[in-house]
Parts: C-alpha cells; sequence; structure tokens
C-alpha cells in the first residue's frame, strides 16, 4: 500500500457486532490504515450492519447511503448480518462497493487491496448453514477503556418464530477456549480488569467442543489475576441449574447481574414465539438464583403486540413481570420482521395497542428499577470507575457496581478512572 488511506466505521446493533468492528479497526491499523470518526472525510467508510428487524435494515442501508453522500469516490464497505440476509439485493446497489458477510471479517484487509488493485465490485458472503467453522478474530485493545467485550460463540440453533439470526448468524458455533483465555491474559496485562463473555447464543457455548462448558470457560477467566470482575451477557433461562449457580457463587469475581431472556410471561405466547420455556420454568429459575445470591440483578427482555397477543395473555404477561419483580426490563414492540414465521402469522395486533402496552411494561418497569436500587441505599458500594463527566461544573466519576447499579462519584484526589471506589 503507497499511500495511507483513512477509514472511518459504524457498528449498527449489539455487542458482538462491537467487537467485530474493533477487531477489524485492529487488523487495518496492523496493516497501516488511519483510523478517523465516521463524520470525517475518509477514503473507505466500513457499516457493520444489522438485520434484526426491518427498521434494523433500513437504518443500515440508510448508514450506507449517507457515507457514499459524504465522500462519492470514497469505497464503501457494507458487512455482517444485513449483507448476510440480502446479499442478492445488494449487489446491484450503487452506493456499495464492497459487501462482506459474516464469516468473512477477517479477510478485509486482503479484500479491501484487491478491490484498489481492479476497482472491481467484491462480494464475500458464505453459506453459514453449512459450516461448523468459528471465526476466530481476537483485540488487543478495545473502545472501552475500563470493561472489555469478549467475543465467545456465535451462531444460534433456537429459530424463535420471529427471530432471523439463525439465518443471519448460521448455527451455534464456540470459539476455542485456549483463544479466548489467551486474548483476556493480553487484554488483562493492558490494564482491563472487568470481561463480559458474549455471544450470539451464550448458553450454547462450549456445545460443539469436546471437555468444555459455559462453566468451565468461567471458572478458568476467573484464575487471571489482573481479571477483577466477570459478567455473562444474555442468557437463555435453560442453562440456569443447581450445579451451575452454585459454582458461580462460590466464584468471587462473578458478578451477580444476569440478562435472562424472557420475550413473554404467557404460556401460549411463548408457544407461538417457539420460545422452548414456561412461565413457571422461568420463575424457577429466578428463585434458584435468588436462593443462591444475595439480591442479584436480574434482567429481562419483553416483546410487546406479539402476534395473536389478546388482552388476557398481556395481562398474563404483566403479572408475572410484577411477580418477578426485574431490575431492569427491555420493552420491545413487535415489529415483523420478513423471512420469519411470526410475518404471516394471523391476528397481528394494531399499532396504537402495542404502544399502549409498551407504555405500560416501561412505567412497571421503572417502578421496579427504582425499588431494587433503593435496597443499596445505606450500604457499602464498590464501583469500578469508567469514565469522567461534567455536570453543572463540577466533575463525577462514574461506574457500575458488581449487580450493574450505575453511580456518579465527586472527583478526589482518591478517585480516577480504572480504579475501583467505595463509598456509602
Amino acid at each position: 500500500m503507497n499511500q495511507i488511506r483513512k477509514v472511518g466505521t459504524l457498528t449498527l446493533g449489539c455487542k458482538v457486532n462491537q467487537y467485530e468492528t474493533d477487531a477489524v479497526t485492529e487488523m487495518l491499523e496492523n496493516a497501516g490504515y488511519k483510523m478517523v470518526p465516521f463524520e470525517e472525510e475518509a477514503d473507505v467508510y466500513i457499516i457493520n450492519t444489522c438485520s434484526v428487524t426491518n427498521v434494523a435494515d433500513k437504518k443500515s442501508m440508510k448508514m450506507i447511503r449517507r457515507a457514499k453522500k459524504k465522500n462519492p469516490d470514497a469505497v464503501i464497505v457494507a458487512m455482517g448480518c444485513f449483507v448476510q440476509a440480502k446479499a442478492e439485493e445488494l449487489e446491484n446497489a450503487e452506493s456499495i462497493d464492497i459487501l462482506i458477510g459474516n464469516n468473512k471479517k477477517k479477510e478485509i484487509v486482503s479484500v479491501l487491496e484487491e478491490y484498489f488493485e481492479t476497482h472491481n465490485k467484491k462480494t464475500e458472503v458464505m453459506d453459514l448453514f453449512h459450516t461448523k467453522d468459528y471465526e476466530e478474530l481476537s483485540l488487543k485493545k478495545q473502545v472501552e477503556h475500563t470493561r472489555a467485550y469478549i467475543k465467545v460463540q456465535d451462531g444460534c440453533n433456537q429459530f424463535c418464530s420471529y427471530c432471523i439470526i439463525p439465518y443471519t448468524r448460521g448455527r451455534a458455533r464456540s470459539r476455542k477456549k485456549e483463544q479466548i483465555l489467551e486474548e483476556i491474559k493480553s487484554l488483562g496485562k493492558e490494564g482491563y480488569k472487568e470481561v463480559v463473555l458474549t455471544g450470539i447464543h451464550l448458553s450454547s457455548y462450549g456445545k460443539d467442543l469436546e471437555h468444555t462448558s459455559l462453566l468451565d470457560l468461567i471458572q478458568e477467566v476467573s484464575q487471571i489475576e489482573e481479571i477483577k470482575r466477570i459478567r455473562l451477557g444474555s442468557l437463555e433461562p435453560n442453562i440456569i441449574t443447581e450445579e451451575f449457580v452454585k459454582a458461580l457463587k462460590d466464584n468471587e469475581k462473578f458478578c451477580p447481574h444476569f440478562h435472562l431472556s424472557l420475550q413473554s410471561g404467557c404460556d401460549e405466547t411463548l408457544k407461538r414465539m417457539n420460545r422452548h420455556y414456561k412461565a413457571v420454568d422461568f420463575k424457577e429459575k429466578a428463585l434458584l438464583l435468588r436462593k443462591y445470591f444475595d439480591r442479584p440483578a436480574l434482567t429481562t427482555d419483553v416483546i410487546v403486540g406479539f402476534p395473536g397477543e389478546t388482552e388476557e395473555e398481556f395481562k398474563a404477561t404483566y403479572e408475572f413481570l410484577k411477580d418477578i419483580q426485574f431490575y431492569e426490563m427491555h420493552v420491545f414492540k413487535f415489529s415483523p420482521r420478513k423471512g420469519t414465521r411470526a410475518e404471516s402469522m394471523e391476528n397481528q395486533v394494531p399499532e396504537e395497542i402495542k404502544n399502549q402496552r409498551s407504555a405500560i411494561l416501561i412505567e412497571l418497569g421503572n417502578k421496579n428499577k427504582k425499588a431494587y436500587e433503593t435496597l443499596f441505599e445505606t450500604e457499602e458500594k464498590e464501583i469500578l470507575i469508567e469514565e469522567e463527566i461534567e455536570e453543572n461544573e463540577k466533575t463525577f466519576l462514574v461506574g457500575h457496581t458488581k449487580r450493574y447499579i450505575r453511580y456518579q462519584v465527586p472527583k478526589t484526589d482518591k478517585t480516577a478512572v480504572n480504579e475501583f471506589y467505595s463509598f456509602v
């Protein structure tokens, strides 16, 4: 490469996408490219797309066009889930020069170099349904300076009726434990004290490997001296067993913060969603966590207005959520996703009713969040300080407790970013 080319990146969607963008960035920097903010003029724009909803598809396309408008001469690279789902359509899009699907992102440098030689439109998309290969990407540094997100798994075998992810990410595949541990050790030496193990379907980690599981991985990560906290991404309720919970309770570095994917508290709705549990099963898991952990932070996702959701079904979900008392609830209005079974289901719920139900659950969520945080008001708390902010001409430091409660404290001589700080 004779000249230094500038590259701007943009990430849409989940933490896995962000991890992959960071890995691509590191590869490009090592190859001599100069990274610049996406808002600035660049020679190459890379948009790591999302396709979880139709809205995500539209936003992905909008950001691709925005990049082309910013610099018509720039090379526009679209990669990720939107590309994987719509490769044939996007091959004709004039605003895109290079298409890179999932499991092909590690080839970014060679694909770009080939494009600069030939200037021929390039498509690198593979059939993920027929691969067991995990795309090995790794990082030496991340965007965040205190908490490192570690991608340990890709793909999903669940096939929920509303979800396109198994088609855009392929079947569940696990990253080799040795490579994960090597990366975390490296990040620990760079100063990171907290790691979050994440994946598309984290609960399936290790099922395609010999002699390993998510629990084994957690236990080995906890042996890395520099790492002081371990968190998990979203979990399926079925992974919460007595053995799993007991082992985590005895691990001093493990953070008692569990994001359990629920989606609905009504059995009839769960069945139409093709979720693999009933509401009573989920409740048993929540009670098990509370049996072994002192006031663990339980958070979840809920979809309102799923096709066929009657007023009675919604009320069942509301009462269930009220009973469980989650610390945080992420409420989503159902959006039909092209290519999924839910798109063609009967009795689609009107938008107005979705809005009403969403508002009701958000209000309940806010009430539960406040009640949970009140439990710790008079106790000593410890946060890992993540950033410094200015507010009303004063300087504060912001961080989270092990239960992921956010606090901001006045900056003093004894407080600094990436340090632990205790207070009442």
